[in-house]
This record gives C-alpha cells, structure tokens and sequence, in this order.
C-alpha cells in the first residue's frame, strides 16, 4: 500500500453508487463502521433521508450516465463503488451500462481517484460471451471497462447473493414454501456456489485496502456448491417445512419460467426473466483469491444453510434494512411533484374524502403507517386484489412486494405497488403509484387534530391525484372513477374504524398493564435474554 499506514487508509473517501439499492443501502454503514467517510450519489437523494446513516454520510444528487454529475460526485475521493444495473430497463439497458460505466472510468480517473470497486455477475469461463444472457454478458462488459480503464480495479463476480430481502432469496423462500409440488425447468439441476450477504459486504469493505497494483477480477462465493434444486431441498429443512417434490420439465424456456416465477414470487418477471436466465449455465468459483486481501475470519464465508437461517431470522423479526425492491423502478415517475408550486402539468384529477375519527391523532397514524403489506388497503379486497393481477400480467410488480417493515415506514420504501415519496411522521404518507399506468398517480393520508377544543379525536384526510398521459389517460380516469366510492370512499371509513379499534385495544392494554402491576412481586418472571447478533 506504498507505505500507507493502516490508520491513513481508514480516513478514504468513498463514493457509493446504487446507496438507494438492495446491497448500497447495507455497505454504507458498513463503511462507515469501518472508519471511511461516505458520499452517497443518488437521483433521488430523499430517498436517503430516512436512513438511520443518513446524518453521517454527503448525499449528492447525480445519476451515472450524467457526466458533469459524476464528475463532481468524484472530486476528492480515493474510492469509488459502482453497484448499479440498468435491471429491467427494457431494450437498449446494454447500451444504457456500457455508456454509464465509460462515463464513470473516466470521469474517476480524471478525479484522480484511487480504486473502482465493482459488484458484477459470475460468469462461466467455458461459455462465450454470445451465449451468457444479456444481463450477464452485460455486466460482464461493465468489468471489462473498469479493469481496462486507467484507474485500478477490484472487480467481484458473484453468483446468488442469499440474505434478507434479496430477490435470489425472495425467488428460493416463495418457491419453495408456496410449492409443495414443483413443476421445475431444467435449470433447477444446474450447479451454483451461492454467497451469504455479509460476506459480500465483507469483501466490498475489504477492497477499499487492496493494493494500489491490484487490477483484476475475484470469483466470491460461499463454501458449498449446490444446484437450484438442493437449496429448495435446503430452504425447506432449514424451515422446517414438509419435503419438497420436484418435476423437471425440459421444455420451460427462461421467458416461461420467469412467467412462472412471477405469478408464484413477489418478484416480477421483468426481474424474475434475467435471474432465471443466469441459471442457465454454471456459475462456480474458479479460484478464491481474494482471501490474499481479504482474510476470512473464523467461520468465514458462510455456509448455505446458515446464511438461510441467518435470512429467515431477519424476515421474522422484521430486521430487513434494504430489499430487492429498495431501488426505484427504472423508468418509475419522478417529475412532476402535485406539490410543486410551479405545476403546470395541465390535468389533474383529484378524489378527496375527510372524515372525523374519534381516536387520537396518534392512533390514526399508527393504522396509516401501518397500511399496506399483510394488513391491507382497508378497501375493497376484490378490486385491489384484480388490480395488483392486471399490473402483474403487463409486467409490473403487482401488490406482491409487501413492505420491508410491518409497523414502520421511511421515504423510498416499496409498498406493494406504490413507493413512499414523502413522510411526516405522525402527519401525512405520500404514496407515488409505480404499477403500470396511461399516467402519474399518487395517494396522500393526512392524520390531524381535530378543530376546536376536543381532545382524544382526530380529523382524517385523503387525496388521490392522477396526472393522464394522452388521451388513454383521460379513458382510465373515467372508466375506474365510478368505483372511487368503493374503493377510495371504503378505503377512508375503515382505516377511520381500524383507529377506532386501536383505541380501544390501547386502553385494553393500559388496563390490564396497570392489573398486572399490582401483583406482589414474587409473581414477577425475570425476562429471558434474546438478544441475537444476526
């Protein structure tokens, strides 16, 4: 490291590319525990605002294929992580990663900095580029460019990350526990060396310290190599479920298996198409080099099965900080904002509906923020559950992404098929649609006081605002308006009662709290510790 002290490599400056993604929302403070100081480059810089690291951390707005933005997110840093993906971009994404990564070679050698670290796909060595699928060979052709670049390299090649909320995980946890049966394409019998999320990250953090002549690719991967069918066979032991029986059918194409894929799995096909296509060949480590630079602890990498438990435990805590739909849809609206003093987007339709609750603001706003995922839209069932299948078959996500957290939201959030664009906590929710539509869309929930004097009641308020595009966008409008009463008239008078409710179960457990209390003190049992390090 040319002399570098130990203590002099701990003060680096690091970029994080990709920060509002599955793997860039957990290296951050990663990062940051190691000592680095962090500058996180994102569109959407309010995405961040909500995370526990955002406080510690610069937050720059930039986009990689903008070079003038890049450039300036790049001054003064020794290391730059590029962990984007132009994923479900549609036609010309190769295009899309090819110019992105040119940009940022050289505007990162133009700043002078140190190191690119780079988080690419495992590719087989005995398959021709021609023949990978276009994701991969796409992000093979990203590594390729960073290593020939003037800046050094570190380029990771992994296979299937396995860790809460990953969309390999989600894909193995939904197959598996829904299926007790599988019809399976001929991909299931392909050989894979997954990766545990932490070793991931632990070789990421680990790069920064590499070697100045350091230019060159690393395979990472876990210690076992399995086909897709034993980790079902796995995921189903390590979760205690019935055994698994699978039928292979040779005839179900990757397009017809990401079909099948997306009507089983919270994963859309759009996502589900270039995971299934990677499968098709093998993916195994050739070597495991980079354990010259970065030392395996104790335990290290983790095995399969641990690193599933280690991923279930985490989904029922609800302990999951970023998922796979943590980034924003490509291509998802961003402009413009129905709070934007200078609108002037033309038509804006609104549905408006207020009703007086008798519960507290703060009760309101636990059933607000709580809306979405296992609890519902408070709505018709029928007609949310219809429009969540529509999306799903034009390709969107449908209602199946859920929510990371059961009680707890923060801006960026997936939501079934919205996104949290803005929250005032204990006041309002500001979904931005992102299903499939002729138009923009989004859904405000306001909880305030009441006028006047009263106390303990509140006052509920919603919006839904949609922004047509053409003419197609007016027909939609028009043609779901004679069912706003339903759903939108619905939807406001139950989370109305479901406050309510709240209320009463509050004061339900305030009381038999204060029973509980006033038992002798030898009745009381000391609590068992359950604290956990995973």
């Amino acid at each position: 490291m040319s002399g570098e002290t130990h203590r002099d490599m701990r003060r680096r400056h690091c970029l994080v590319t990709g920060a509002t993604g599955y793997i860039g929302g957990r290296l951050v403070p990663e990062l940051l525990a190691s000592g680095y100081r962090v500058r996180c480059m994102a569109r959407s810089p309010g995405k961040l605002r909500d995370q526990p690291w955002a406080g510690s951390v610069d937050i720059v707005r930039g986009d990689v294929t903008d070079e003038d933005a890049v450039g300036a997110a790049l001054e003064g840093v020794d290391i730059a992580y590029y962990l984007v993906h132009a994923l479900r971009t549609g036609r010309g994404f190769e295009d899309t990663d090819r110019d992105a990564a040119r940009i940022f070679a050289e505007r990162a050698r133009t700043a002078g900095v140190r190191r690119i670290v780079y988080l690419g796909g495992l590719t087989p060595a005995d398959v021709p580029a021609a023949d990978l699928s276009p994701h991969l060979r796409s992000r093979a052709e990203v590594g390729e460019i960073f290593l020939g670049s003037q800046v050094p390299a570190t380029v990771l090649r992994a296979a299937v990350i396995i860790g809460s909320g990953s969309a390999s995980f989600e894909m193995l946890r939904y197959l598996t526990e829904r299926l007790p049966i599988m019809v399976t394409p001929s991909w299931v019998s392909t050989r894979i060396q997954p990766i545990a999320v932490r070793d991931v990250l632990r070789y990421l953090v680990g790069s920064a310290g590499m070697p100045d002549e350091i230019n060159r690719t690393f395979d990472i991967g876990g210690p076992d190599v399995v086909t897709y069918e034993e980790m079902m066979r796995r995921y189903a032991a390590v979760a205690a479920l019935p055994q698994r029986r699978i039928l292979r059918v040779p005839m179900l194409t990757p397009r017809l298996s990401s079909q099948w894929i997306g009507l089983v799995t919270p994963v859309p096909r759009s996502l589900a198409r270039p995971l299934a296509e990677s499968l098709r060949h093998e993916v195994v480590c050739g070597e495991h080099d980079i354990a010259r630079y970065v030392p395996d602890p104790p335990g290290a990498p983790i095995g399969f099965d641990e690193a599933l438990a280690l991923a279930l435990r985490r989904v029922r805590e609800a302990q999951v900080t970023t998922r796979w739909s943590s980034a924003a849809l490509p291509g998802a609206p961003s402009d413009p904002l129905p709070t934007d003093p200078d609108w002037a987007g033309g038509s804006l339709y609104t549905d408006r509906r207020a009703l007086a609750v008798d519960a507290s603001p703060q009760a309101l706003w636990r059933v607000i923020e709580g809306i979405g995922g296992d609890n519902g839209w408070y709505s018709f069932p029928l007609a949310w559950a219809v429009r969540g299948w529509l999306d799903r078959l034009v390709g969107g996500d449908g209602l199946r992404r859920g929510r990371r957290d059961a009680a707890r939201l923060r801006v960026g959030d997936s939501l079934d098929f919205w996104r949290v664009e803005e929250i005032e906590p204990g006041r309002l929710l500001r979904l931005r649609a992102e299903m499939r539509l002729p138009g923009l869309a989004w859904l405000e929930m306001y909880a305030e006081p009441a006028e006047g004097a009263e106390t303990g009641r509140s006052r509920y308020r919603q919006r839904a605002l949609f922004h047509p595009r053409g003419l197609l966008g007016h027909m939609y409008w028009w043609s779901v308006s004679p069912f706003h009463a339903v759903v939108f008239g619905g939807m406001a008078r139950n989370i109305a009662r479901a406050a309510v409710r709240t209320k009463a179960d509050s004061t339900v457990d305030t009381n038999t709290e204060t029973a509980e209390n006033t038992q002798p003190a030898k009745n009381a049992e000391h609590p068992k510790d359950t604290g956990s390090t995973g």
